[in-house]
Order: structure tokens, then C-alpha cells, then sequence
């Protein structure tokens, strides 16, 4: 099973649909998936996910299915409390500064246990879309085993996800077993950029999930360099 993913065009984040600018990525995108052979066209439920979808969804004459899980992470402090964590609880400002500052977290999997992470609610949405996404996977066939993935149904579907910074960085961290700091800041990926993972199995065996491919650009003219900073 192939998945694409896709994040959404540029956006006016506060109506939660695109710009006139991100919808000309929108099409240009649907323009560079048409020779692919999409069976299923997921999206986020926010506007500008759905929207950036719909017109891939048109070339290939199928409908968006939404997935709620995939809404974009929230953060801040769990407790409510705006001076204790800086930055607002930014997951990628913190990344950078949990890295940077705390040699002991870098390459490791005790970022869980920083307390930028450990208290911040961002983790409620890490720990759901990962969950969820497991889920997902099960209807193709695939189910969590040891960190990679357990083939129990042969399915070779090419399937299209359209959605955000932040749930995408939880996918691709959770999926592909990389630290989540490590993925908000090394592996950042543009607006419209399309993204595959290669779930390559056969019927009984493990699957070792394969990022075929990673934020490709070149179908889109202009766009606009994105500091580390999404908006929620």
C-alpha cells in the first residue's frame, strides 16, 4: 500500500481556506498526482485540508473522505498555566530549543519525558493520532507489531491524505519511529508538498514502512518560505 500525503495550500488561517495563491498549488497539485493511481482521497475535517483535497478528489472522480484525527495539534500548557511553558507551548519553537539546549535528548526517545512536551498538550493529539492512524492502517490490512507493521491482508492501494504541519509530523514520527523534536525540525515539508510512504508487504509478513518520497515541490511555480512557525 502507497500513501500520499499531502499538506494543505497556503492558507488564511483565521477562515481556514486558502488563498487565491493556495489554490493555484491546489490545482497545480492535482495536476502532479494525475498520473497516479489514487483508489481513496482522505482529508482532514478543516477547511483548507478539504479544500486543497477537492481538487484532486475532481481528477479522479472520487470523493473526500474525512478523517477527524487528522485535525491539526493543538498546544499550550495542560494545566492551563501561559508562563509555564514559553512560546506558548509551540511544539516546533520547542523542539528546536529542547535539541539545542539539552544534548542528552538529542537521537533519544526521552523527548516524551521533557517537560516542553511532558506538559504540554500537544501530546494529547500526538498520543490520538497515533493511535487513531493505527487504526486507519488496519483497514488496509497492516496492524502495529514491535514498531513496524504486520500484514495480515495484501493490499496494494495507492491512497491520498490531505492535511497539516503538525498532525502530518505525528504521522511520519509515530510511523516511521523518529523522535518527534527531530521531525518538526529537520524534516520540515512546504505547503502542497507531496510526500510517500511505501508500505511494501506481502500477506503474512512485517512490513518496514519506506519514505519513497519526501517533500516534493517542483509542481509548485512560487511559494512562500515558511518560518518555523504554524499557526494552529
Amino acid at each position: 500500500m502507497r500513501l500520499i500525503f499531502i499538506r494543505h495550500g497556503e492558507p488564511n488561517y483565521e477562515k481556514d481556506i486558502l488563498t487565491q495563491t493556495g489554490r493555484e498549488q491546489a490545482q497545480s497539485t492535482a495536476k502532479r498526482l494525475q498520473g497516479e493511481d489514487i483508489k481513496a482521497i482522505y482529508a482532514s475535517p478543516m477547511g483548507r485540508a478539504k479544500e486543497t483535497a477537492s481538487y484532486t478528489a475532481k481528477a479522479h472522480g472520487l470523493d473526500v473522505k474525512t478523517l477527524d484525527f487528522m485535525h491539526e495539534i493543538n498546544w499550550g500548557d495542560k494545566d492551563g498555566n501561559s508562563d509555564k511553558l514559553p512560546y506558548d507551548g509551540h511544539p516546533w519553537t520547542l523542539a528546536y530549543r529542547v535539541l539545542t539546549d539539552s544534548p542528552e535528548y538529542v537521537g533519544k526517545d526521552n523527548w516524551t519525558e521533557h517537560h516542553f512536551f511532558k506538559d504540554n498538550i500537544c501530546m494529547e493529539y500526538y498520543e490520538k493520532v497515533s493511535e487513531a492512524f493505527d487504526k486507519f492502517l488496519e483497514s488496509y490490512g497492516l496492524y502495529r507489531k514491535n514498531g513496524l507493521y504486520e500484514c495480515r491482508e495484501h493490499n496494494d492501494d495507492t491512497i491520498a491524505l490531505f492535511a497539516h504541519g503538525g498532525s502530518g509530523a505525528v504521522m511520519f514520527s509515530h510511523v516511521l519511529n523518529l523522535p518527534f523534536p527531530f521531525v518538526l525540525t529537520s524534516i520540515p515539508y512546504g505547503v502542497c508538498s507531496v510526500s510517500i510512504i511505501n508500505f511494501e508487504e506481502q500477506e503474512g509478513r512485517i512490513a518496514i514502512p519506506r519514505l519513497e518520497l519526501f517533500n516534493d515541490m517542483g509542481h509548485i511555480e512560487s511559494f512562500k518560505q515558511e518560518k518555523l512557525h504554524f499557526k494552529k
